[in-house]
Parts: C-alpha cells; sequence; structure tokens
C-alpha cells in the first residue's frame, strides 16, 4: 500500500518525510501499458515520471494548499513533456508525451533538456478560484547558469527550492516498474520575512544541523530507497537523532491514483474548440473519440452528443425513455 511518513527533527529547524508508492504507481503505469495507442513507457521515462510523482507528493505535503500541485518538465529531447499532478487529498496522476525513441539508460538531460532549452515548472492551481485569481507558477532551467545540465530531477527541484522559495532542501528520488519513492529533508521557514531576506552567504543557527542531518539523507543509495522499509531507512540514517513522527498516510486518506477527467470536462474541451471544428471531425470520422492521457478512459460523442453540446440549457431536445 503507498504510504507518506512526515516527521520532525526534535528542537531542531529540520523537517522530513518519505514517500513510498506501490500500488498507486503500478497502477498508473499498468492504465498506460493498457493503452492500445501508446503502450508502455520506455523505462527510462518511466522511471522519470515515478521521481515526480513521489517529488510532487512530498512537495505537497509540506504546503497548506487547497488545490493541485502540478509539477511539469519540458524541453526538446524525447520527451516533450512530462507532468505530475498531486491534489491536496494526495489523489495523483502523471502522463508523458514520448515523440521519439528513447535511448536504454538515458538520463534526465537525454529525455528532456538534449540542447539546454529545457525547463521544470512547478504551478499550484487552488481548487475553488476566486474571480481574476490565476495559479501560482515558478519556472527554472533544467541547468545552472554557467550552462551546466541537471542530471537529476532531484538536482533540480533543490536548485528550485533554494531559488525560488528560499528553503533549503535535500531530496533522493528513484522509481521501478513497482516502487516510486523519495526521501525530503528540509529546514524550517523561518518566521516573517526573515527567511526571504537571508543571503546566501548569512550563517543562521540552523545551519550545522541542517548540514548533518542532509549529509546523512544524501547517503541513501537508490536500492536502499527502493527495498528497504521506511522504518529501515530512518533507523539507518538518523539513530542519532531524536525524532518526532506523525501518523503515516496511506489508503484514504495517503497517495492513490485518481483521475479528475470526466465527460462533463471533455464536453467543456469541445465547446472551447468550437462547434465547426466538432462538426469537420463528425463530417470526416462518424463520431468524436477523446481519450484521458492520464488515465487512458475514452469518451464518445456522436452527432446527437455533440448537438446537445452547443445547444443553450432549456432548449436542448428531451432525452428519451432508457437513453443515459
Amino acid at each position: 500500500m503507498s504510504e507518506l511518513h512526515k516527521f520532525l527533527f526534535d528542537g531542531l529547524p529540520v523537517r522530513g518525510a518519505i514517500v513510498r508508492l506501490t500500488d498507486a504507481w503500478t497502477e498508473l503505469l499498468a492504465r498506460r501499458a493498457g493503452n492500445t495507442e501508446t503502450g508502455a513507457y520506455p523505462p527510462p521515462v518511466a522511471e522519470l515520471l515515478g521521481e515526480m510523482c513521489a517529488a510532487g507528493v512530498l512537495m505537497q505535503a509540506n504546503i497548506k494548499f487547497n488545490g493541485a500541485l502540478v509539477l511539469q518538465v519540458f524541453g526538446d529531447g524525447p520527451v516533450k513533456l512530462a507532468v505530475a499532478e498531486v491534489r491536496s487529498s494526495l489523489a495523483l496522476r502523471a502522463t508523458a508525451t514520448v515523440t521519439a525513441s528513447v535511448a536504454p539508460g538515458a538520463q534526465l538531460p537525454d529525455l528532456v533538456n538534449a540542447g539546454g532549452g529545457g525547463r521544470c515548472a512547478i504551478t499550484l492551481d487552488p481548487e475553488s478560484r476566486l474571480p481574476g485569481q490565476q495559479p501560482y507558477q515558478g519556472v527554472v532551467p533544467l541547468g545552472e547558469a554557467s550552462g551546466e545540465k541537471f542530471a537529476r530531477l532531484s538536482d533540480v527541484l533543490q536548485h528550485y527550492m533554494r531559488q525560488s522559495e528560499q528553503l533549503d532542501t535535500t531530496l533522493v528520488l528513484a522509481a521501478s516498474d513497482q516502487v516510486a519513492a523519495g526521501l525530503l529533508i528540509q529546514r524550517m521557514p523561518g518566521q516573517g520575512e526573515g527567511n526571504l531576506a537571508r543571503g546566501q552567504g548569512e550563517v543562521e543557527g540552523g545551519d550545522e544541523d541542517y548540514r548533518r542531518i542532509a549529509t546523512l539523507a544524501a547517503s541513501l543509495t537508490r536500492d536502499e530507497l527502493l527495498s528497504l522499509d521506511v522504518q529501515t531507512i530512518l533507523h539507518r540514517l538518523f539513530w542519532e537523532e531524536r525524532l518526532l513522527r506523525f501518523e503515516p498516510q496511506q489508503g484514504a486518506t495517503g497517495p492513490r491514483f485518481a483521475c479528475t477527467c470526466s465527460r462533463e470536462r471533455v464536453g467543456a474541451m469541445l465547446r472551447n474548440l468550437g462547434q465547426d471544428e466538432v462538426q469537420s471531425i463528425l463530417h470526416e470520422r462518424g463520431n468524436v473519440e477523446v481519450g484521458c492521457d492520464f488515465c487512458g478512459r475514452q469518451y464518445h460523442f456522436d452527432k446527437v452528443d455533440a448537438t446537445q453540446l452547443f445547444t443553450e440549457p432549456g432548449k436542448q431536445p428531451p432525452v428519451p425513455p432508457g437513453v443515459q
């Protein structure tokens, strides 16, 4: 069962979390593999998506936000776009657009940053937007200002947290075809504006503690993260530290696969596309078929369905008995 564990280091300004996605991750992969049009992801792409899902859960768990956290990486490699979305309920979904062959063992630069123009975007989309309210989005390159490319997704996100949020963060991420997992260690934000105003070179009381804990966290290997249970990992890394652990989140309150697509949302998308365009598709194909990239569900609209989409409420013809 997929699970999220959050903890604090007693008396220190440092917090942490571990996520292990098992059934949620394998269901996501199985839905993609079962899609006859796309087929399964190449292993390097699946590994990137798994790391994105684990990172998304960890970041969502550390913010008080009612809405979706959307993590995207995009660029000029064979993977044009990879997206992981985690809602405040920890329901998650993910997809990737692959437009060219992917070499075995390909890493982040090979997948999305071949020409150095890759980007990472993190969007916070409120559940209920106020009039005129826009989602918050931060975007960073997939490399240093010097042009050196980040080798791993964890490097990108650590850079993002330092530059955009002024939070020192250590991430260890890994994914296989059975498990996607991650460990996050983060210096807790200071009070008020002092945290944002802190200069890069200033040293505060928690620096030494954070560096010590971050060094321990960074020693965790990929194989250990994927194969060991949470209790074993925490004991191996932090047996000399005093941890305050919260109740694990799993099952209905933990990370789980769930898609928010619906026939109503697809219908709204078709209305935005325009009646002329929809009628053109109907004339060419006889019906309109739309597949969800996240869960693989197919939505079908025939001529009657299309007519109803563009008929004002109250003026639609009655539905015959027995027709849903």
